[in-house]
């Protein structure tokens, strides 16, 4: 059957019109145009088009995109005060127009979606800067380099051409696909498809399908094309896995002479009930002197993962495991990062480790650093070790242990926060899944004692190793290293977060002479209580700069450390693998090659980040995959964010988040207020805002585009 051809409306036909129009004129900024002039420019023969023409003129002349000259003539009013060029990463909105982010400048410099060029989403580009009405506006005038070459979509087969939309709703156009390059793929499959060229004045590039992914709504089909969204494999080359499959497993009576050897020191380990890589472990002895030595001892990947090798360079591509809600797609080959490097329990493995002189005050009396092998006594699942923390459990040989070390943390945290660290207790959103992993309920994943035991003890080894490394001594070389830092925050966006913390009836209460966290760290308890914590904790965090990899060394301020690195998860962090390396240098006292490391730093910070999104992405599509069979039901919720396009409501019972569009509310137009961030009628004065409870309706669930769509009841 053949597909019915869409006529054209007159708003959508003057739309792209006005468009063409901006973009001549930008382009011929000392030129003059009447209505007649600037139809024949763009090829318009009919009398309504060249009248739609005269109409299109007088309003861009009414929004001041060109000036009337007289004598029925218009010039760009686009008046360009230099030729000043800038290079930058573009972003583009839903809506077409793009902006330019440039390292250094505070505000991005806006694009229209004429002047984009053959940009796509988050490539590499330069522009001519120009100035409209005081405000700078660019243009593109070339891509430097694409981010990505590779995209996820949707195929749109019909008799007379192949288009494949993008899941990325910020991608500012589709791709054309030549019936050679369609790899069989049919009508309304997901895809993965390849940029080819962008060839002449063409409106859309050129792409060839690469890999079939299945027909959308299926779970295994919606992750794998998350993955390929971000740029992940979810699946490794088979010269990596036959790579990861020739390794040997250590001989461990060679590697132990010249090893420190823990094997008969207590060890165990702590992590969560499900999972497969234990990147780390502690250890426990009790001394003469009556201070306690804790050994944190860290998988010794460096070991089997060399610079220069395939395996290597696959780790870095990654740069660190994604964990989606169903699955985790590791850095690492599952023989080394479940098996070979694992420190699993009642078996020998290879460590690196961190190992601490501890007094019964929580002071740090010495410290040492070398390559370990362990033998691991017992593994304990994080509920385990809180049954023990509380004393609902007694273990003879462990409960004084792990009690002592739990002690000992809350010391260590407790200094902490002291020096202004900062307080923010994470709840996470988890899934219980059925055997086909469909979402059975959704349950809140709160840090308790056990956790916070572990992060302590992994804080005070990633921070001892940075200062370690990096800390200046008389007579010493010091080595570049991979740091984590973190800067200040923002003040505008902490005056943001004071007027959206106002709104749930929280208020931050600065201390003289105390950074501010000590204020926010308040406010979090008080979160706590109340059980809104799972709304303020990322709010917070959103106020606070990202922390990054970098070698240029400005201290973490969220921990509220000088010196701060990774080095405690190297199966699955490519960051920590390199620490590790430039740690052994160190100890050995050779020279690191550090050629290209801050590129290396921005490379995994990218990759972080991009792991986050697929992460986040992962738990929206089971949030609506778990909604989609409660259309038509009524819950309460919590608005937790307000837009000029409507708001979004948090369920209480649920912790989903939808929207309700602006246009449902009932009761007169609505108009946002940036300042307050309300949503107010113009008729009946009501207001929406943060943290207020509403009820709404499950009105329609579309699991393709991740949307839940609600309204008020």
């Amino acid at each position: 059957m053949h597909k019915k051809k869409k006529r054209k409306t007159k708003s959508t036909l003057k739309k792209k019109l006005t468009q063409k129009t901006i973009k001549v004129f930008d382009t011929n900024p000392d030129k003059t145009y009447t209505y007649k002039s600037m139809s024949k420019e763009l090829g318009l023969a009919s009398g309504n088009e060249r009248k739609l023409m005269n109409s299109i003129l007088l309003d861009l002349e009414t929004s001041d995109w060109i000036k009337h000259v007289g004598n029925g003539k218009y010039k760009s009013n686009n008046t360009i005060k230099s030729k000043e060029e800038l290079i930058g990463i573009i972003d583009f909105n839903a809506r077409g127009a793009g902006y330019l982010m440039v390292e250094g400048l505070d505000d991005d410099i806006y694009i229209h979606s004429s002047n984009t060029g053959k940009a796509l989403q988050k490539d590499k580009v330069r522009i001519s800067v120009s100035e409209r009405k005081g405000k700078k506006e660019g243009t593109v005038i070339e891509v430097i380099e694409r981010a990505r070459t590779e995209f996820v979509g949707t195929i749109d087969v019909s008799p007379r051409a192949v288009f494949v939309r993008p899941d990325d709703k910020n991608m500012p156009v589709d791709f054309f696909i030549d019936k050679k390059h369609l790899h069989g793929a049919k009508d309304g499959e997901k895809v993965k498809v390849k940029f080819l060229s962008w060839p002449g004045k063409t409106k859309s590039p050129l792409g060839a399908v690469v890999d079939r992914l299945g027909m959308p709504g299926t779970i295994d089909v919606e992750m794998n094309s998350i993955l390929a969204e971000f740029g992940f494999p979810y699946t490794f080359p088979k010269s990596v896995t036959k790579a990861s499959e020739e390794i040997k497993e250590a001989n461990y009576d060679d590697e132990v002479k010249n090893r420190r050897d823990f094997r008969d020191v207590l060890t165990f380990t702590i992590d969560p009930v499900d999972a497969k890589d234990f990147d780390d472990a502690l250890s426990y002895k009790e001394l003469e002197n009556g201070n306690i030595e804790v050994g944190v001892h860290i998988a010794d990947v460096s070991h089997y993962v060399t610079p220069n090798t395939i395996l290597g360079q696959e780790a870095y591509n990654r740069g660190n495991s994604v964990y989606l809600v169903d699955r985790v797609i590791p850095m690492l080959p599952e023989i080394l990062s479940n098996k070979l490097c694992s420190l699993r329990p009642n078996e020998t493995k290879l460590t690196f480790s961190a190992v601490f002189e501890i007094d019964k005050n929580g002071e740090i009396k010495k410290e040492w650093f070398g390559k370990t092998i362990i033998y691991s006594d017992k593994r304990f699942a994080y509920e385990e070790a809180q049954e023990i923390i509380e004393k609902r459990v007694v273990d003879e040989t462990y409960s004084p242990i792990i009690l002592e070390m739990d002690r000992l943390a809350k010391i260590l945290r407790e200094k902490r926060l002291e020096s202004g660290a900062l307080n923010i207790e994470s709840q996470e959103v988890r899934f219980r899944l059925d055997k086909d992993g469909n979402p059975l309920g959704i349950v809140l994943k709160v840090s308790k004692d056990a956790n916070k035991l572990i992060e302590e003890y992994m804080l005070l080894a990633n921070r001892r190793v940075a200062a370690f490394i990096g800390e200046p001594k008389q007579n010493k070389t010091v080595l570049p290293l991979i740091y984590r830092v973190h800067d200040e925050p923002n003040p505008e966006k902490i005056a943001d977060l004071k007027i959206f913390l106002k709104e749930f009836g929280y208020e931050i209460k600065e201390v003289k002479n105390k950074p501010i966290s000590y204020a926010l760290n308040k406010v979090m308890i008080q979160a706590k209580k109340a059980d809104e914590l799972h709304i303020i904790g990322p709010m917070v965090i959103r106020s606070m700069s990202k922390a990054i990899y970098t070698t240029d060394n400005i201290g973490h301020y969220g921990l509220a450390f000088k010196y701060y690195t990774h080095f405690t998860s190297p199966i699955r962090r490519y960051a920590d693998l390199l620490v590790h390396r430039i740690l052994q240098a160190k100890l050995t006292d050779k020279k690191f090659v550090s050629n290209g490391l801050e590129d290396m730093a921005k490379h995994i910070s990218a990759t972080e980040k991009e792991a986050t999104s697929a992460e986040r992405a992962s738990t929206k599509y089971m949030q609506v995959k778990y909604m989609s069979d409660k259309v038509g039901e009524t819950f309460s919720g919590k608005i937790t964010g307000v837009t000029d396009w409507g708001i979004f409501v948090e369920m209480e019972d649920n912790k989903c988040e939808g929207l309700v569009h602006v246009r449902t509310i009932e009761d007169g137009s609505y108009f946002y207020e940036y300042k307050t961030k309300q949503l107010i009628s113009n008729q009946s004065k009501n207001k929406y805002h943060l943290g207020q409870i509403v009820n709404v309706l499950v009105k329609h669930v579309d699991l393709v585009k991740k949307q839940i769509d609600l309204e008020l009841s």
